[in-house]
C-alpha cells in the first residue's frame, strides 16, 4: 500500500496561459545545442571542432572534472558553431541536422547486466548526465553508491507540464528505465506521485510508491526526500526526472538512443499554449515560431527557468517554455491602487478577494533589494525544517559549520524560489544558496 504525505505549507500561483491537451509535433530545428551552463560544477573540454560530422549520440565535449562523463549530439548532423563568452568560456557547441537521422551504435544492456555494464552504456550515450545527485545537485559521479534514488512523477510549479498526458503512451519505457536505475543502488528506488491523478504510476512494480498532496512545491523531488528519507551528512541519493527515465527506458527496448520528449509551451504570451514533440536541445523560434520583443522566454518555469534569447535553445533539464511580458510598463503610484490584477501573497492588493483568478504577471520586481531581516514569513511556504533566512545569511558569511547545520545538503536552489518570489526583500535567495553550495564543494 502507498503512503500518502499531505503537506499544509506552500502556495500555488495561478498564471494565465495554461496549456490545452493537444500534442503538436515541432518542426526539425535548423540547429540543437548542448550547453555546459545546464549543468552545475562542470568544466567542459571540447572533443569536436566547426565542421565535423557527428552522429545522434556523439560525445561533443567531455568534464574534465570526470573525463567519463560525456555530452553527446542530440542529433545527426554537423557540428555548426562552438559559442564562447568572455575568457573564451564554453557557452555551447551547435549542430546542423541532417534530413534523416543516424544514431551512433551503442552497446544497449538491460536489467540483467551488471551495474558498472549500466553504468558505462549511460556514461557513453550521455544519459548519464541526467542522473543529479545530492546534496549539491550535481550530475551524479559514477562511483558514488546512493543510498536512495527519488523521482517524481509529477510537477507542481505554475503551469508545469502534466506528466500523465506526456507520458500516457510510454508506460513500458517507464517501467523499464525504473528497473535498470534500480540496478544502480543497493537500496529503494521511489516514485512520488500527486494523490487522485496518479494514471499508471500507481502500477510500476519494484519501486516503493507514495503520494503527496498539496500545494507547490510539493512536486519538488527535494521536498519529497526531506519527508521520504531524509538526508544527513555523508548521504548520497541520486535524482531522474520522469521524462529522462522514459528516455532511458525507450533505449533499453528500443536498442538505440532517441532524445524527443514532449515539452509544454505555456504563458500569457503564448499565442497557442500546447504541449509540443521536440528534440532535446531544439532551436526556441522552431517550437514557438517569431516572438515580440517585449516578451520574456524562459526555458522552464516562472520560478527556476533560465532567461533564453529568441535565437537561444531550450536548456537541457527544461520541460516548458514559458513566455510573459516584460516588466518594461511602470505604473504611476500603482501602490496606491486597488490593483486587483496584481497578484499578492499578502493583503496589500484586493486581488486576495478573487482567489481563483488567473494572473497576467511580468518580470517587473515592483521594487529594488532591501534590507535582509528576520521575518519567519519564509518557513510558511517551505514545508521543509529549514530556516532559510539563518541558512542563507551563512552562505552569505560564508560559515561553512553553520550551512551545514542549518541544512545546506537537504536544499538546492529549485527549493527555495518560492521563497524568493515571496520575499519582500527582493533578495536573489537561489543564487545566494548556490554560491553557498560551490563554496562547500570546493572546500571539501
Amino acid at each position: 500500500m502507498s503512503k500518502n504525505i499531505k503537506l499544509r505549507k506552500g502556495l500555488d500561483i495561478n498564471l494565465a496561459g495554461k496549456a490545452e491537451a493537444r500534442l503538436e509535433v515541432a518542426p526539425m530545428a535548423k540547429s540543437y545545442a548542448v550547453s555546459p551552463l545546464d549543468f552545475e560544477n562542470v568544466t567542459p573540454k571540447l572533443l569536436v571542432k566547426v565542421g565535423d560530422k557527428v552522429e545522434a549520440g556523439s560525445a561533443l565535449f567531455f568534464d574534465k572534472n570526470n573525463p567519463r562523463i560525456l555530452f553527446t549530439s542530440p542529433v545527426s548532423g554537423v557540428v555548426s558553431a562552438i559559442n564562447r563568452g568572455e575568457k573564451r568560456k564554453l557557452l555551447s557547441v551547435a549542430v546542423e541536422p541532417d534530413q534523416q537521422q543516424v544514431a551512433k551504435a551503442i552497446k544497449v544492456v538491460d536489467t540483467k547486466a551488471s551495474r558498472e555494464e549500466i553504468v558505462e552504456m549511460l556514461l557513453e550515450s550521455g544519459l548519464w548526465t541526467r542522473i543529479v545527485e545530492r546534496p549539491y545537485g550535481i550530475i551524479a559521479r559514477p562511483d558514488a553508491k546512493p543510498k536512495a534514488i527519488f523521482v517524481s512523477a509529477f510537477d507542481s510549479a505554475p503551469l508545469a507540464p502534466d506528466y500523465n498526458f506526456i507520458l500516457k503512451e510510454e508506460k513500458a519505457a517507464v517501467e523499464a528505465g525504473m528497473a535498470l536505475l534500480a540496478r544502480l543502488t543497493e537500496g529503494k528506488v521511489h516514485l512520488s506521485a500527486r494523490k487522485n491523478a496518479e494514471g499508471f504510476m500507481s502500477e510500476v512494480k519494484g519501486i516503493e510508491y507514495h503520494t503527496f498532496e498539496g500545494k507547490h512545491p510539493v512536486g519538488n523531488v527535494g521536498v519529497q526526500i526531506h519527508h521520504i528519507d531524509r538526508i544527513a551528512k555523508g548521504d548520497v541519493v541520486w535524482t531522474v526526472n520522469i521524462q529522462d527515465v522514459a528516455i532511458i527506458g525507450r533505449m533499453v527496448l528500443s536498442g538505440k538512443l532517441d532524445m524527443s520528449k514532449t515539452i509544454v509551451v505555456t504563458g500569457s504570451e503564448a499565442q497557442k499554449p500546447c504541449y509540443k514533440r521536440i528534440i532535446a536541445g531544439a532551436a526556441v523560434e522552431s517550437i514557438v515560431g517569431k516572438v515580440s520583443e517585449n516578451v520574456r522566454i524562459i526555458s522552464g518555469n516562472v520560478l527556476t527557468g533560465r532567461t533564453t534569447a529568441a535565437d537561444g535553445y531550450i536548456s537541457a533539464d527544461a520541460n516548458q517554455l514559458t513566455l510573459i511580458p516584460e516588466g518594461n510598463v511602470y505604473e504611476l503610484l500603482g501602490w496606491a491602487m486597488p490593483r486587483f490584477h496584481r497578484f499578492s501573497v499578502s493583503r496589500a492588493y484586493f486581488s486576495w478577494l478573487c482567489p481563483k483568478k488567473e494572473y497576467k504577471l511580468d518580470t517587473n520586481l515592483n521594487g529594488g533589494e532591501r534590507p535582509f531581516v528576520v521575518t519567519g514569513l519564509y518557513e510558511n511556504y517551505l514545508p521543509m525544517d529549514v530556516y532559510v533566512s539563518y541558512l542563507l545569511k551563512a552562505c552569505l558569511v560564508k560559515d561553512l559549520d553553520k550551512m551545514e547545520n542549518l541544512g545546506l545538503y537537504e536544499v538546492l536552489p529549485e527549493d527555495l524560489a518560492l521563497c524568493e518570489f515571496v520575499d519582500p526583500s527582493k533578495i536573489e535567495m537561489q543564487q545566494i544558496l548556490r554560491d553557498g553550495i560551490n563554496l562547500m564543494i570546493k572546500e571539501s
